[in-house]
């Protein structure tokens, strides 16, 4: 299923789609200004171990999230920009909430 995203380049940066890009941006400037700190790209956080059952191997699982940064309160934003919710980022949010219950998802539209 295709979703229409166009694949965008800024910076050096190579962003799924405008949306996300266009978020960079804003975060950016914010992070130039001082008003964020720690801005990171694409922060990868474990849903679940790697781990190994009757000789079968099974690979970890991660939420890998648009962006994550400290805002002028000094707590963690971790961002998503999401256009459209796949059935898959609905599952990786719901274990993203369980296992990290001081974070939370900010999605982006």
């Amino acid at each position: 299923m295709k979703y229409r995203a166009v694949k965008t380049v800024i910076d050096g940066y190579k962003f799924d789609s405008k949306l996300e890009a266009k978020r960079y941006q804003e975060l950016n400037m914010l992070f130039q200004r001082g008003l964020i700190t720690e801005l990171s790209l694409q922060p990868r956080f474990e849903l679940q171990p790697k781990f190994e059952k009757f000789g079968v191997k099974y690979r970890k699982i991660e939420y890998v999230a648009d962006f994550m940064y400290r805002d002028a309160y000094l707590e963690t934003v971790i961002e998503d920009s999401k256009g459209f919710k796949t059935p898959m980022y609905q599952l990786k949010k719901k274990l993203f909430e369980y296992t990290y219950p001081k974070l939370t998802i900010r999605e982006i539209n």
